[in-house]
């Protein structure tokens, strides 16, 4: 059974990285936001009152 060889691990994980951080930011930035956020307002509204038919 072969044995591995850590030699080119280093190698191997610093250019993963590279490739990593090379293309995966600009695929997500590229995304955009169909919901973008709101302000609220600090308003309370009113809540309105039930109708009961039944009594």
């Amino acid at each position: 059974m072969p044995q591995l060889n850590p030699g080119p691990w280093f190698l191997i994980l610093i250019f993963s990285w590279l490739v990593l951080l090379t293309f995966i930011p600009p695929k997500v930035l590229k995304h955009k936001a169909f919901n973008e956020p709101t302000t609220q307002t600090t308003e309370k509204s009113k809540p309105n009152p039930w109708n009961w038919p039944w009594t």
